[in-house]
């Protein structure tokens, strides 16, 4: 499903098509806001492949810090790559721990960072400080480009389901729409989520070899 799809089907679902009533908060304005409201709840609710970016850096020797990807929400992991490309995981830790156990910060003789820090919304803090230039790779949450913007997405391609619930969620929100018309909405939402979550928190955080298929109760 497309953002022309989803807009016509939360349209046709909630039977409005959402005129504009306040200021220049249009119609458009109105659906795109409920469609990026559930996109956001959707993510936040379920580990999927779609939600996870890997980007490569570098830490500079003698400097503590390193800058964080403008869209970085969380951290999966932090890896540090030594010159005979040899990876290494860094431990996360607070703050408190690398200024305590590193308190010289201009000391390179420890080698290589071992933990890491969220300092600020923008910058990691490492401890040991770099004793050398040092290769990074990083893998973290982001929100993906929204399927307002982008016309499409793999949330409305493989999943229009629970995309399509969580917009109707918000716009039955929006229409103050009586308790029945909630229950109905939150309902098919949650049964969408919980096959969402099949395959985003069970079948791709497994393999077969060592977990086996997936197996469900035959009643």
């Amino acid at each position: 499903m497309n953002y022309t799809q989803l807009t016509s089907a939360i349209k046709g679902f909630a039977e409005n098509d959402f005129p504009a009533t306040v200021g220049s908060f249009t119609s458009a304005d109105q659906i795109a806001r409920f469609v990026q409201l559930a996109e956001q709840r959707i993510y936040n609710m379920v580990q999927l492949p779609a939600i996870r970016k890997n980007v490569t850096g570098n830490f500079t020797s003698g400097n503590r810090f390193l800058a964080t990807p403008s869209d970085w929400l969380s951290t999966f992991s932090l890896a540090v790559i030594n010159t005979a490309n040899e990876t290494s995981y860094l431990l996360n830790k607070d703050v408190n721990f690398i200024r305590e156990s590193f308190p010289d910060t201009d000391a390179t003789f420890y080698g290589k960072p071992e933990y890491y820090a969220v300092f600020d919304d923008n910058t990691f803090i490492v401890g040991p400080t770099p004793d050398a230039n040092y290769a990074t790779e990083l893998h973290y949450f982001y929100y993906p480009q929204s399927i307002v913007t982008a016309g499409t997405t793999w949330l409305g391609t493989n999943f229009d389901s629970a995309l399509l619930y969580g917009s109707l969620l918000e716009a039955a929100l929006f229409m103050k729409s009586d308790a029945d018309t909630m229950n109905v909405y939150k309902a098919r939402y949650d049964d969408a989520m919980a096959e969402l979550k099949q395959l985003g928190d069970g079948k791709n955080r497994q393999d077969a070899y060592r977990s086996g298929q997936v197996r469900y109760p035959v009643k």
